[in-house]
């Protein structure tokens, strides 16, 4: 019977409690729901969030270069990781937080409220950025938009001074469709502030950060004036693994063909040697075409250096060659003169003579006349003298010949040692000085 009676009470009694549990919570979640409804029940996203249609509303930008991903010389393309900050204010977001348990700060979706149409002039491509679709609103109607992004961007990129080139590119930002007089720009820190700020830079990559400057200015057009904020990434190359595989490398390869000149002009092992060095030269710019960029405006400095190298190597390589044939045809000429007054010997019969024979067979040949001609016939002896002593002057006017030749060609090369010798001190001077300017940047 009590029980019967209590079992009401006691369902009574946990309805109660549950609904004062309820009650402890719901205040606060309440307030917020309420506030979240009210500022978007009447909220019109495409109208500009001003009472006075007159007045421009400022978006106040920041930019943090958080690491350079590509720097692509031959398509004129930078790939930049950054995070990108807009901070405008919106009069129609704006509540008493005393009226919503003093909520200050809420985050609303980006797609349902009013976003400035802000662009960058040098965009490409976005590659996977990811896509934050909240805000924060403040209670007097901040709205600040962070987000990371990775900026595919056109830049103008010279690789003249490489592997100590500095880079300058920019991003430009700037509304696509609204005049100054509807939506002005703003910087959200101070230039000096943005331009030495590399606290969150990844400096372990192929670039380093120098500094990021920035400039406000109005754009005219036809269609009024733009605002726009142009940030000025200025970056430069980490030089000391291209100096290893590539500088060091090639001042070895010139110094080895310099030390070719200092074999005698008219011998054979200078040919060889001369074509050993241009293989390794062929071989080493095929390797180094895959390191150094390439651009369609501007070829590196190190590139014309090695090709006017590679031109004296071939030149000098060229004039050896001419020269031994040169010389090789005149000894067997005068080599073959001799036997032209031995008689009954024909072609086939005729021995062949080693070059250091030649003096002996001189002499021999006088005795094998002997032999061939009839005894006591003293006309064809003769001959035979006057034929030998023909060979004689002739071999003396080659000797001449040979001897003028070498003298032309010493000077030749000369001229070509010391033109080599002076583009290799100027090609060492400007690598030192670009590496100079490119530490006092």
């Amino acid at each position: 019977m009590l029980a019967s009676v209590m079992a009401p009470v006691w369902a009574c009694i946990l309805v109660a409690a549950g609904i004062l549990a309820t009650d402890t919570h719901q205040p606060r979640d309440s307030a917020l729901y309420h506030l979240s409804k009210q500022l978007l029940q009447n909220y019109h996203k495409e109208v500009r969030p001003v009472y006075n249609w007159t007045k421009a509303t400022t978006v106040y930008l920041d930019l943090f270069v958080h690491a350079i991903l590509d720097v692509d010389a031959e398509n004129q393309i930078l790939k930049t990781s950054v995070w990108y900050r807009e901070v405008w204010n919106d009069e129609f977001l704006s509540w008493n937080s005393s009226l919503f348990d003093e909520i200050r700060e809420i985050s609303l979706p980006l797609s349902a409220i009013w976003a400035p149409d802000i662009i960058i002039n040098e965009f490409m491509d976005v590659e996977r950025s990811p896509d934050l679709p909240y805000v924060y609103v403040n209670s007097s109607g901040t709205i600040e938009n962070s987000k990371p992004i990775q900026v595919v961007s056109a830049c103008s990129l010279e690789t003249y001074a490489f592997p100590f080139d500095v880079q300058n590119c920019s991003l430009t930002f700037k509304s696509i469709l609204h005049t100054v007089e509807d939506v002005d720009l703003a910087f959200l820190r101070s230039p000096e502030d943005i331009k030495r700020d590399k606290k969150v830079f990844l400096n372990d990559s192929e670039w380093e950060l120098l500094s990021v400057s920035s400039t406000y200015s109005i754009l005219q057009s036809s269609a009024g004036g733009f605002a726009q904020i142009q940030f000025n990434v200025v970056m430069r190359r980490h030089p000391l693994v291209y100096v290893v595989s590539l500088l060091i490398p090639s001042i070895f390869l010139m110094l080895v063909d310099l030390g070719s000149f200092y074999v005698p002009p008219n011998c054979q092992a200078r040919i060889v040697f001369k074509t050993s060095v241009l293989v390794g030269y062929t071989v080493f710019r095929v390797n180094m075409s895959n390191q150094v960029p390439r651009s369609v405006g501007s070829t590196p400095l190190i590139g014309h250096f090695f090709s006017i190298c590679m031109a004296f190597l071939v030149l000098s390589l060229a004039k050896s060659i001419v020269l031994v044939k040169f010389l090789h045809d005149e000894r067997r000429g005068g080599q073959q003169q001799p036997f032209l007054c031995l008689r009954g010997n024909t072609d086939a019969d005729r021995p062949r003579v080693e070059p250091r024979a030649q003096r002996a067979l001189i002499t021999e040949s006088s005795f094998y006349g002997e032999h061939l001609a009839q005894p006591g016939t003293l006309k064809e002896i003769w001959s035979q003298l006057q034929c030998i002593s023909n060979y004689l002057q002739t071999q003396d006017q080659t000797d001449q010949q040979e001897a003028e030749w070498l003298v032309l060609l010493s000077r030749f090369d000369r001229l070509l040692f010391r033109s080599y010798l002076f583009m290799l001190g100027l090609y060492t001077i400007t690598l030192c000085s670009l590496w100079a300017l490119w530490g006092g940047v």
